[in-house]
């Protein structure tokens, strides 16, 4: 009887092991030949804009890459929400991707009120870019250098005016902190996008702005707006003459800002490595980082997910003190 029972017993294991490894092996296999269909880059920005033209980029490495269609889809608007919100609906098995820049959770959830979980709902994959803010000003302003911009601000009655792409984002508070620090009043007028503040700006409406080099880049070589300094750690190839603010004694405004592909976090971890590998790959063609340089960023870190996290985190909590220094609330 009992050996009756323990050949049931091994019976039963046998039969568990096998419906397990049964179970298993389409999981594994699926994600062996995944992507099965095709993959969707989802885009928090305008068609033209940073992220897509990063967009198109990636979408031609991986359509290489892994030889199935993958198309651009932008969903501008609400500071990226928009783009989450479709990836949230559409990325469980991470055939639709998300990129977009770091601020979506560093920034945007303290600006703005989201219906997204900033550090549980996004997952980034893999840096493609880093990039940094410049502070152009109209090309009648009359200065030629941080130095003589802090004279001139600190001889006016009511200190400096300048703008930014949008309120409580990083281009608002850079230009509130290099006001606290250079111990110049600044008045900001927020701006819905680069496009028209840059106009503004042109148009001489406004002196100063905090833009992304990406937007100012070309109209900076063109002659028609005045590069004064780069916050970023080092010289941008793009503006390799153009003095960073830590070097001109101001390292606070050194932050680098970086772009990413981005999952949702519950994509299988097959799936995750084999987006991450295929995008770091591709960036790393000399080709394809010379590209990256005459948009005005430099290549991305080969940095982990969890190192990406990290540095979102530090960064969210200095959004959040320079956001409370100047009492903004979100809108």
């Amino acid at each position: 009887m009992k050996q009756h029972n323990n050949n049931d017993w091994w019976t039963g294991c046998a039969l568990a092991i096998g419906v397990g490894i049964a179970a298993w092996i389409p999981t594994a296999h699926a994600q062996d030949e995944w992507p099965t269909k095709t993959i969707r880059l989802v885009v928090g920005g305008p068609a033209g804009g940073t992220a897509d033209a990063l967009a198109r980029l990636l979408a031609e490495g991986l359509q290489k890459t892994w030889g199935k269609p993958v198309i651009v889809e932008n969903k501008a608007g609400a500071a990226g929400a928009l783009a989450i919100a479709d990836l949230q609906s559409n990325g469980k098995d991470g055939h639709t991707l998300l990129v977009i820049q770091g601020g979506v959770v560093s920034e945007a959830p303290l600006a703005n009120k989201v219906h997204y979980k900033p550090f549980d709902d996004l997952k980034p994959l893999a840096q493609v870019s880093r990039t940094g803010l410049v502070l152009v000003a109209n090309k009648d302003v009359p200065v030629s250098n941080l130095k003589q911009l802090v004279d001139y601000g600190r001889s006016q009655k009511d200190g400096l005016v300048f703008a930014s792409y949008a309120p409580g984002l990083k281009g608002h508070t850079s230009g509130m902190l290099f006001g606290q620090l250079a111990h110049v009043p600044m008045r900001h007028v927020g701006y819905k996008g680069s496009p028209p503040a840059l106009n503004d700006l042109m148009g001489g409406h406004v002196p100063l702005m905090f833009d992304g080099v990406t937007t100012s880049l070309p109209l900076i070589k063109a002659g028609k707006i005045k590069a004064i300094a780069v916050a970023y750690p080092t010289p941008i190839s793009g503006l390799a003459d153009v003095p960073t603010f830590k070097e001109l004694g101001y390292p606070q405004l050194s932050q680098a800002g970086w772009f990413a592909v981005w999952s949702r976090p519950g994509v299988a971890p097959a799936v995750q490595q084999k987006v991450r590998e295929a995008t770091l790959a591709y960036f790393k063609q000399p080709s394809v980082q010379n590209r990256i340089k005459e948009m005005g960023m430099e290549q991305g870190d080969a940095v982990t997910s969890d190192e990406m996290m990290a540095d979102l985190k530090q960064a969210y909590q200095q959004q959040a003190a320079l956001l409370k220094s100047i009492n903004y609330q979100p809108e």
